[in-house]
């Protein structure tokens, strides 16, 4: 008797043989190729400046085994005779997997592109990152939402009515969900509309820092002390945000006091002495200097002037300087400073005596 010849559901031993032989020679020729090309890639890649190359050699090393073999046991059912229902669902699973496949190759292709953009703009162009790591994650988002439309669609799904009804639905979702919708659609605008970026110092009412992270619902900023502050996104953009990483330049007010018994001349040379001060120093621009008033104890003097740098750890070092020198201007020029000081003048008054 030929057992090669026996019927097994349908098929001959021999037929179950040679579609099992197709399988392994077919995940072995895939195999073989992917390896090969891997290797000539990543070769190639290495003579090359461009990324492109290597975002390829990253992206095939994520092809899945269990894809190669799903692939080689639809070409090995070719070889059988297969009632319709096991037929269809075979072809259904091959599509499924290269469906499902062709989105990790795409999500790793984002994720790949999305460091690599990161990694070369976060800190020359900081708007520019926050903007494309928020459109990074809606391209994934999308990505999978098509590959789950597909996949429905392969299965026999109506898509149209599923859509429609996903659709009456979300509104249900929406009002559930509004707050965190909310976020995300604040963490949007700030994507878009940059009122700051990753590395500005910021001012939200009686909170400062440096923005640290931007999420989808969150934003990360670390304070002076060192703490890490959160702030949802929504109450973010409700909010009056001082950002004084954009100050193109930092407008100074300050004054001070000089006592009562300085004579006229002195007071006439002090706003002179204060524009050689300030205009003698480097990333300062002079505004005025003016004998204020009267005060209660001193004669006071006001004066303006502005940093062309943002940084106030400059400010401080201008201003500085400028007291350094105007301490040692008055010393030389023999003007004294005000400090809080009370006359009392006493009158005595006299009465005639009778006798």
């Amino acid at each position: 008797m030929n057992l090669l010849g026996q019927t097994c559901y349908g098929n001959t031993v021999l037929d179950w043989l040679t579609a099992l032989g197709v399988v392994v020679a077919t995940v072995l020729l895939l195999y073989l190729a992917k390896r090969i090309i891997l290797s000539r890639l990543t070769a190639w890649s290495k003579k090359t400046e461009t990324r492109l190359d290597d975002f390829a050699v990253d992206i095939l090393a994520g092809t899945r085994f269990l894809f190669l073999l799903i692939i080689a046991l639809y070409f090995g059912s070719q070889y059988l005779e297969l009632p319709p229902k096991p037929a269809r669902l075979i072809t259904h699973i091959a599509v499924i997997a290269l469906l499902v496949q062709a989105a990790l190759w795409g999500n790793r292709g984002i994720a790949l592109w999305l460091g690599d953009y990161l990694k070369r703009h976060k800190d020359t162009d900081a708007a520019s990152a926050t903007t494309v790591s928020v459109l990074g994650f809606i391209a994934r988002v999308a990505l999978w939402a098509v590959l789950l439309l597909m996949i429905l669609d392969n299965l026999g799904f109506n898509i149209t009515t599923l859509v429609a009804s996903l659709g009456i639905g979300g509104i249900a979702v929406a009002l559930a969900v509004q707050n965190i919708l909310g976020d995300i659609f604040a963490s949007l605008s700030i994507a878009l509309d940059k009122p700051f970026v990753i590395g500005d110092f910021i001012i939200v009412g009686e909170q400062l820092g440096t923005v640290e992270y931007i999420g989808l619902k969150t934003t990360r900023i670390r304070s002076l002390s060192g703490e890490q502050i959160v702030f949802s996104n929504n109450d973010l953009l409700n909010s009056r945000i001082h950002n004084f990483k954009r100050m193109y330049e930092r407008r100074v007010v300050f004054g001070f006091g000089v006592v009562y018994q300085t004579s006229h001349e002195q007071l006439k040379k002090i706003s002179v002495m204060l524009r050689e001060i300030i205009e003698g120093l480097e990333k300062t621009r002079f505004d005025r200097a003016h004998f204020k008033e009267y005060g209660d104890s001193s004669l006071n003097f006001e004066v303006v002037y502005f940093v062309k740098d943002p940084d106030y750890n400059v400010y401080m070092d201008i201003q500085q300087s400028i007291n350094l020198a105007i301490f040692e201007r008055f010393a030389r020029d023999g003007i004294d400073f005000a400090y809080p000081t009370r006359t009392l003048f006493l009158h005595r008054e006299t009465g005639a005596v009778h006798g």
